[in-house]
C-alpha cells in the first residue's frame, strides 16, 4: 500500500490532533502487521474456521446489540471518528487524497461551525450521511439509524446528490461534484439506473461499510424496504460483485483502522471486515449477474 493509500486519523480527543509520533509510528507499523486494530483477545473466537453463511452468522451474534447512541449525539462522534490530523473534518465526498496527512481537499470544514443546517453549494456545510441510505431500512429506525459504521460527516449538497441512489460505476454522470465523486447512470454489468459513484481512494471504506450491514443486521431485515441494491441489508448479486472489487482495490487502511477502534469505544462492536479483509471471500463469492432489477432509483 503506498502512502498515498494510507488515510491518517485523530486522537479521541475531541477535535484534537493526535501525537505526530503515534502517527508515524502507526505508518511506519502498518506494513509488518496483518491487522493493527485493537481486537479484544478472542473476539473472533467464534468464527475460527467457519465460511459462507455460518461465517455470517457467527459475525452477526459477536457484534450485535452494540450499544445506540441518539442521532444528535453522532455531531460528538465524528469529532473523534472522523477527524484529520490537522483537526479538521474527514470528508469522504470532498477529500482528494495526495499523500499528505491532510490532502488537498477544494474546501474544509471545521467541527461544530460548519455543522448543517441547510446548503446552497458544496462547502456550505456538513451533515450526517448514511451511506447506506435510511430509506432502505425504514426510515429512522434504531439501531440501523445511529449505526456509525455506515454513518460518515459528509458535504450536505454531496450527500443530497447521493440521497436515496445506490452506489454504482458511472462512465457520463450527469453531475460531478469538486472532489470527482459522480452521479449518472450505472455501467455496472447488472444494472442501469441512476447511481453515486464516490472517489476511488474511499471505495473500499463504502464497500466494507455495506459488507458489515449485510453482517450485523443478518436475519434482522425482515421489514426493511430494501432498493435496487440490496434485498434487506444484503447485496444484490451485481452489487455484490462490485462491492467485492472495491473491497479488493481499495484495502483497509490507516484511517478505517483507527474509526474502528474508536467506535468500539462507544458502540462496543467492531466491523469484522476492517480487522480481517479475508471475511469478505470466506463468506461471499462473485455470484453470477442476475437480470437487472426493475425498481430503479429515479432521483
Amino acid at each position: 500500500m503506498s502512502f498515498a493509500s494510507i488515510r491518517t486519523y485523530n486522537s479521541p480527543n475531541k477535535g484534537q490532533p493526535v501525537s505526530r509520533i503515534v502517527f508515524l509510528l502507526l505508518i511506519l507499523l502498518l506494513p509488518f502487521s496483518g491487522s493493527f486494530s485493537q481486537i479484544p483477545a478472542g473476539y473472533y473466537d467464534p468464527a475460527i474456521g467457519l465460511t459462507g453463511t455460518f461465517l455470517q452468522q457467527a459475525l452477526h451474534d459477536i457484534i450485535k446489540d452494540h450499544t445506540e447512541k441518539s442521532y444528535s449525539y453522532l455531531w460528538t462522534a465524528f469529532q473523534s471518528t472522523d477527524a484529520k490530523p490537522n483537526g479538521t473534518v474527514w470528508d469522504m465526498y470532498s477529500d482528494i487524497p495526495d499523500g499528505t496527512p491532510n490532502g488537498n481537499p477544494p474546501y474544509v470544514f471545521q467541527f461544530i461551525t460548519n455543522q448543517c443546517g441547510t446548503a446552497s453549494q458544496e462547502g456550505d456545510c456538513y451533515s450526517r450521511e448514511h451511506s447506506f441510505p435510511k430509506a432502505w431500512f425504514g426510515g429512522e429506525v434504531t439501531p440501523m439509524y445511529t449505526d456509525l459504521f455506515h454513518i460518515y460527516p459528509v458535504d450536505q449538497t454531496v450527500n443530497l446528490y447521493h440521497s436515496d441512489n445506490p452506489m454504482g460505476e458511472v462512465t457520463a454522470p450527469t453531475w460531478t461534484s469538486l472532489n470527482g465523486s459522480k452521479k449518472g447512470p450505472c455501467t455496472t454489468e447488472g444494472y442501469t439506473g441512476t447511481v453515486f459513484e464516490p472517489r476511488d481512494e474511499y471505495k473500499g471504506d463504502i464497500a466494507r461499510s455495506y459488507f458489515y450491514m449485510a453482517v450485523r443486521y443478518y436475519t434482522e431485515d425482515g421489514g426493511w424496504p430494501g432498493s435496487p441494491m440490496v434485498s434487506g441489508s444484503q447485496p444484490l448479486p451485481w452489487a455484490l460483485e462490485m462491492l467485492i472489487r472495491w473491497h479488493q482495490s481499495d484495502p483497509v487502511s490507516a484511517k478505517e483502522i483507527a474509526r474502528n477502534n474508536v467506535i468500539y469505544t462507544i458502540q462496543h462492536n467492531r466491523n469484522p471486515f476492517i480487522d480481517h479483509p479475508e471475511y469478505v471471500a470466506a463468506i461471499w463469492s462473485s455470484a453470477p449477474i442476475k437480470p437487472e432489477p426493475t425498481n430503479h432509483a429515479t432521483n
